[in-house]
């Protein structure tokens, strides 16, 4: 099986120079968790995902609308070709410890992305050509999952002003309001002795 085979695609892309809003809407708006970062040409320049956006604007204390994606991102991603063997991308993915994978043309421009989840979904999949597919992707997961050493202490922010969330015209609130609301019943009046 091939990474064509897997692959997420046409690649959602941002670029370099873009402030932390566009990849965290592209995010939002495909239902992802990682965008390739790409230069002027169009070419894999860098990968930023969720939690870097989430750890930057912590860690900074400024909007995203503040921060570039330069600033954040990983330098020298770990990319794939489509025609690779998916066993090999499991061991890149495992030795470099990355859930997912921007995939790249000759070119170096991305044309899809690979993730763990593309491969556990393969792997459950009813006449999956993956052999052995739940061992090798629970040895990857295991693989990515191990914690690596820590960073340091987290940025304290106690006794400063926080960073406001701020209400702009595009709608950039909406992300941080839950889209799944759960419904209230209204109190019911209860009648004396009623249980």
């Amino acid at each position: 099986m091939r990474v064509q085979d897997l692959m997420s695609h046409p690649a959602i892309t941002c670029h370099v120079h873009d402030d932390l809003d566009v990849p965290a809407r592209l995010m939002w708006d495909h239902d992802c968790g990682v965008i390739p970062v790409v230069n002027d040409d169009g070419t894999l320049i860098g990968m930023i995902t969720d939690r870097d956006i989430c750890m930057a604007a912590y860690t900074q204390g400024r909007s995203l609308d503040e921060i570039e994606v330069s600033i954040v991102m990983a330098m020298q991603p770990i990319s794939a070709h489509p025609d690779q063997d998916i066993e090999e991308i499991e061991r890149m993915m495992a030795e470099h410890q990355v859930r997912r994978l921007a995939v790249v043309g000759d070119d170096g421009k991305p044309i899809g992305v690979l993730s763990l989840n593309d491969l556990a979904v393969e792997g459950v999949r009813s006449g999956t050509r993956f052999d052995d597919a739940s061992s090798r992707i629970a040895r990857t997961l295991a693989a990515v999952s191990a914690h690596r050493p820590a960073a340091g202490p987290a940025p304290d922010h106690r006794g400063s002003e926080p960073p406001k969330l701020e209400i702009v015209p595009d709608g950039w609130f909406e992300m941080f309001v839950d889209p799944y609301p759960v419904p209230t019943r209204a109190p019911q009046e209860t009648k004396p002795g009623a249980p």
